[in-house]
């Protein structure tokens, strides 16, 4: 019987060894490699209403930088190298620029978030984790650094005799979104119309308006730790239903960024972190 067990216990060592090294290595991966290797992910994206000049109109998207002691200024100039290195027309920043409890971190914005450099600007709007710790702290920190607060408010980008407008909508998790106001706002003409919203499930609101052509997010990070074959093992309410990548909403395209930082579980894992390129295309 003794001789029984032994043999048993021999039989399943080398299984039990080997789910250990694999789950090691996974850790290892989500923890050390897979936050730091970040994808570039290109899109070209025709707007039926992009006025002839804006054709090939690039902007970068970013979000959820959610600054922490993970992410240093070190990791922040090595990001914004990237995002410079697409050489943008404009910069969206779409929300979470810090994380709840981490106000301490600012400063960290407000050394490096200045080295970002587009034609036309930068824009971003808050999300749920700014208002969570300080939003006039992160309001004066995109001040300082020359980011323009699209707070329930649009700007206009000319070119020639082209317009586009980029708008953007105050977090909508905390109830300070106000799309009635953006829309008074905007001029009744024909030209494209942005939508900055942090989190993506708005844009079931967003598109049976029928003014914006495209809503850019963020906020669910994808998922941030996703397994093979299975559904993300957790998703921020108002994240849920447009988690990841594109959609199409009657007239209007969403796109939700995966972001660059993390929340919770520092790992990421089949679920990358994202800066996107967006080429327009004027519809020929």
């Amino acid at each position: 019987m003794k001789k029984l067990k032994k043999t048993r216990k021999s039989k399943y060592r080398p299984v039990t060894l080997g789910l250990l090294i694999t789950s090691l290595c996974v850790l290892f991966y989500a923890y050390f490699i897979e936050p730091n290797w970040i994808e570039i992910n290109s899109l070209q994206l025709t707007l039926p209403h992009l006025a002839t000049e804006f054709d090939e109109y690039k902007i970068v998207q970013i979000s959820d930088i959610h600054v922490n002691k993970w992410m240093t200024q070190t990791r922040l100039r090595r990001i914004f190298r990237l995002v410079n290195q697409q050489k943008p027309d404009l910069i969206a920043i779409t929300g979470d620029f810090i994380t709840r409890r981490q106000e301490r971190f600012i400063p960290n914005l407000e050394a490096t978030m200045g080295e970002l450099q587009a034609k036309d600007g930068k824009f971003g709007v808050l999300g749920n984790h700014d208002y969570w710790a300080d939003a006039n702290l992160v309001s004066r920190a995109m001040a300082q650094t020359n980011v323009v607060n699209l707070a329930n408010s649009f700007q206009t980008i000319q070119r020639g005799d082209g317009k586009l407008y980029i708008a953007g909508v105050d977090d909508i998790y905390v109830g300070k979104d106000r799309l009635d106001l953006v829309l008074q706002s905007l001029p009744k003409d024909d030209n494209a119309a942005i939508l900055l919203a942090h989190e993506p499930d708005f844009a079931d609101i967003t598109a049976t308006k029928n003014r914006f052509d495209l809503q850019l997010s963020g906020h669910s990070h994808s998922g941030q730790i996703r397994i093979p074959f299975l559904p993300p093992l957790y998703l921020p309410q108002l994240g849920q239903k447009y988690y990841a990548g594109m959609y199409q909403l009657q007239s209007m395209l969403l796109y939700t960024n995966r972001g660059i930082g993390m929340t919770g579980l520092h790992l990421r894992f089949n679920c990358r972190p994202e800066i996107t390129v967006i080429t327009l295309n004027a519809k020929k």
